[in-house]
């Protein structure tokens, strides 16, 4: 067989993948079917899964004791014997789902109602799967190991501390992760070093005042005009406490209040989001914001409290492991670009505290942005980016054993 035609039955099985999962999406926690589903396709490609004991998601391995390019240095273990240290690459894919009805129209549109792949992680199994394949097909070109890690709960920023909490990173140098871009087209790929996606802290507040008749407002104080104040104050944060050279965004996206038009309610309660690109910035706006709500509440006769709801730090990418997806993806034949820095939060931060790394954006000329009821993308993107994360692996366990290497020299001069 050709290898145009090879490429072209790869291409076409990932779409059959991708289609697949995107009929069945499971939610965060739940994705029970599309962890056996990825099993199978793992299994029957025959490479290697490891328990973790997670109840979703699959851990699996390609290259070790297979890769026979590699001659790893030994290292003692705590039974007397010695097993080859080789140098580990992780690769990660995220597999949940979101709760929003999809209006695609799609002929392989969700088939569980309220359910949709929205945010394209039916597309970034695909990939990862694709390039499990390619890279199993290699195995004995592989210098060391790839993790594959096909992570459950993205959405809920909980699936990644799951995993390393469970050993995941154990022994892993290096670790890489993709995400669709709809508003680049297919062939280009966002590499940045340094920060890319915004910490995504969530906040609950509640006002407590003292309820009374609408008509008598005087007899009580209101929770409601507390509220509106602090909500118009919080924006100064930004204004007057973030530098004009950082950003930050505070959005107050729900409030709550009352039941009878004739009644000032005893509470009031609204909740958002605040996103930053730095730790400095976020500890100031999360510390600023309770001195506004705190202070505005005593203003107005009332107390407010801050429940915190904590999303993932930023995605801040290693410029090592940057600069070397910029030039694999270059070396592929695609356009290398350095995307704008995105406000969206993204659990694979957790994973890049870490372990050195990159998350890399791959434009899929979607019509929508992420999280929409009509989000689609190309589906011509997914050979590209399966064939990139198995160049990356590839490549970044060549420069590892180069970087050892090189430190042997250095010990034995």
């Amino acid at each position: 067989m050709s290898t145009s035609a090879t490429r072209e039955n790869l291409a076409q099985r990932l779409i059959a993948i991708r289609r697949r999962l995107h009929e069945y999406p499971e939610l965060s926690g739940e994705e029970r079917a599309t962890t056996e589903a990825i099993k199978l396709w793992l299994s029957e490609a025959g490479i290697r899964i490891v328990d973790y004991g997670l109840p979703t998601g699959v851990i699996a391995e390609i290259g070790g004791s297979a890769g026979a390019a590699f001659d790893g240095q030994a290292v003692a273990q705590g039974s007397g014997t010695s097993v080859p240290r080789f140098p580990v690459v992780a690769l990660r894919a995220d597999i949940d789902a979101l709760p929003i009805r999809e209006e695609t129209g799609l002929p392989y549109a969700s088939k569980v109602d309220g359910k949709m792949h929205a945010c394209g992680h039916d597309f970034h199994t695909a990939a990862l799967l694709g390039a499990a394949f390619g890279l199993k097909k290699r195995e004995s070109e592989l210098p060391g190991v790839v993790r594959l890690l096909f992570q459950p709960a993205e959405e809920k920023a909980k699936g990644a501390q799951q995993l390393i909490a469970a050993g995941v990173l154990e022994g892993v140098n290096a670790i890489y992760g993709i995400h669709n871009k709809p508003d680049l087209p297919v062939g280009t790929i966002g590499v940045r070093g340094g920060p890319l996606m915004a910490a995504a802290d969530g906040f609950v507040v509640e006002v407590d005042g003292i309820g009374t008749h609408a008509a008598s407002p005087e007899a009580g104080s209101d929770p409601i005009v507390t509220a509106s104040h602090i909500i118009t104050a919080l924006q100064s944060i930004v204004s007057r406490n973030v530098s004009a050279l950082d950003s930050a965004v505070i959005s107050v996206t729900r409030l709550h209040a009352g039941s009878a038009w004739n009644v000032i309610s005893e509470k009031a309660v609204f909740d958002g989001t605040i996103r930053t690109f730095t730790e400095h910035v976020r500890g100031t706006v999360l510390q600023r914001f309770e001195q506004v709500v705190a202070g505005v509440a005593l203003a107005f006769g009332t107390t407010a409290r801050v429940k915190w709801i904590e999303g993932p730090p930023a995605v801040v990418n290693d410029n090592r492991w940057a600069e070397i997806a910029s030039r694999t993806a270059a070396a592929q034949g695609n356009t290398v670009v350095e995307p704008a820095l995105s406000p969206a939060g993204e659990d694979f931060a957790f994973y890049l505290r870490q372990t050195p790394g990159a998350f890399l954006f791959i434009g899929v000329d979607g019509p929508q942005q992420w999280h929409h009821p009509a989000f689609d993308l190309s589906e011509e993107a997914l050979p590209v980016a399966a064939k990139l994360l198995e160049n990356l692996a590839l490549d970044a366990l060549r420069e590892l054993t180069v970087t050892e290497d090189a430190k042997q020299e250095d010990v034995g001069d």
